[in-house]
């Protein structure tokens, strides 16, 4: 009499597997991702070869090895989907074959950056393509709704509202598409796999196939994926390892802008970033996003310190604005939006401290335009000095970046790419700039001066 198979619990989050459920994964230490599935069947006679030692026969392949030397390249040359910024990301295009998986939270566009891409993809005037995009959380009423609103309608781009593997599967033998999207992986369920739609067994079954699909057709797919609380990829983490590409969609509700970014890339770096803006006409592409979080080009009012991030491998322009005004209380406010809420402080610290400016009896408000978020300690002399700028009510000059890290003795550390972060202050008409003492550089067409510690700065301000 077979033994009857007994239920396993796998963990969501790294895929550890217990024979009976946990409220804590022993190996992450996450509360309540265990679920029950059922584990795989052996075939009895592979089960037997393996206990008796004896090695089964092979298959005969469909298609023979061949020579690396004889595969041909156009299978991996990169093609374009008609959006530079995510094709900046992706490395140069989509490749024909990969899996892309693109995660973000709930309404920061994801769909609707996809339809859009589905849409350009069709639109080649060279070379016409055909498209297939597959909804599981929507209507198909829905999404020809959006497609009006974003002007993404053409005659080769077909939709279909289903969430059953087999089901897509069949349209994509009828259609034979060039690209496939997916809305969302994890809404999709395939027949004979234990679990619901979203569960561990259901989530690696479908992204599985899907890959399969991918490979053995040669079609591109981009997948859609949720993110948990934490702004990680929800479902079990061999999603991320299935696919060949994991961009994550990020935005604020509060701003308009969106960002691209590559978590992981079998085709290039990951240190790309694509800039998107929300508009009532659909996701827009912002090649040039620097203007985006500048509130003045050129002259700089009092309070304000242009300085240069980097994102990845990008620089940006960014505006920091200080205002410091007498307390309403007894204990100064320090509010801090876009900016590190503990390092703006300390440099506050280090301006008293080091330059003799009284900031502790002020209440200093600190933040960047746009709704940049800027976490590098580049912008630690910005913030200096912007501050510095407000408590004397007087303006830095014109067309004018500062760049540097300040330490708590005052000292102004290098930072990394500064010839990048000059180049592209230069490109937008900067002509003046203020960098830490050992960080030469030379850039066409912009005046350069370095200071050793935050008095030198303030003294090159001052004239």
């Amino acid at each position: 009499m077979a033994k009857k198979q007994r239920p396993i619990h796998t963990c969501s989050e790294c895929g550890y597997v217990s024979p009976k459920w946990l409220g804590r994964c022993p190996e992450c230490g996450s509360w309540g991702t265990l679920q029950e599935s059922m584990p795989a069947t052996a075939s009895a006679n592979v089960a037997a070869a393996a206990i008796t030692g004896q090695v089964s026969k092979g298959l005969t392949p469909s298609s023979p090895a061949q020579p690396i030397s004889k595969v041909a390249s156009t299978t991996t040359k990169a093609l374009k989907t008609g959006i530079g910024e995510l094709d900046r990301v992706l490395g140069d295009g989509i490749i024909p074959g990969s899996v892309v998986l693109m995660a973000g939270e709930p309404g920061v566009g994801k769909s609707t950056l996809l339809l859009e891409v589905a849409a350009r993809w069709t639109q080649a005037e060279k070379d016409p393509r055909t498209a297939l995009y597959v909804t599981a959380e929507e209507s198909v009423g829905q999404v020809r709704t959006r497609a009006d609103r974003t002007n993404a309608l053409h005659d080769t781009l077909y939709l279909a509202a289903e969430s059953n593997l087999d089901v897509v599967f069949g349209h994509v033998e009828q259609l034979k598409p060039s690209l496939i999207i997916v809305d969302s992986v994890q809404t999709m369920h395939a027949s004979g796999v234990e679990g619901v739609a979203g569960g561990v067994a259901q989530s690696r079954a479908v992204t599985a196939a899907l890959t399969t699909l991918a490979k053995t057709t040669n079609i591109p797919i981009l997948l859609v994926g949720h993110v948990t609380k934490d702004g990680n990829v929800a479902g079990p983490r061999v999603l991320e390892h299935l696919v060949d590409v994991v961009l994550n969609f990020e935005g604020d509700r509060q701003s308009s802008l969106r960002m691209l970014r590559g978590i992981k890339n079998r085709f290039g770096a990951t240190d790309e970033v694509g800039c998107f803006e929300q508009t009532a006409g659909g996701i827009r592409e912002v090649p040039d996003p620097s203007g985006l979080f500048l509130s003045h080009r050129g002259t700089t009012p009092d309070g304000s310190a242009v300085t240069v991030a980097m994102d990845g491998v990008r620089p940006m322009l960014a505006e920091v604005q200080s205002l410091t005004v007498d307390p309403v209380g007894k204990n100064p406010r320090r509010v801090v939006t876009g900016l590190d809420n503990n390092r703006v402080p300390m440099v506050l610290a280090v301006l008293q401290a080091r330059a003799n400016e009284r900031t502790n009896d002020k209440d200093a408000y600190v933040a960047t335009v746009g709704g940049m978020k800027i976490t590098e300690t580049a912008t630690d002399l910005a913030v200096a000095l912007a501050t510095w700028s407000s408590l004397h009510e007087r303006p830095l000059p014109s067309k004018t970046v500062v760049i540097g890290e300040v330490g708590l003795a005052g000292e102004l550390r290098r930072v990394p790419n500064i010839d990048r972060r000059l180049s592209e202050a230069a490109r937008l008409g900067y002509t003046q700039a203020i960098v830490p003492a050992g960080a030469k550089s030379e850039v066409h067409g912009m005046n350069i001066a370095y200071a050793s510690t935050l008095g030198q700065a303030i003294a090159i301000i001052n004239g």
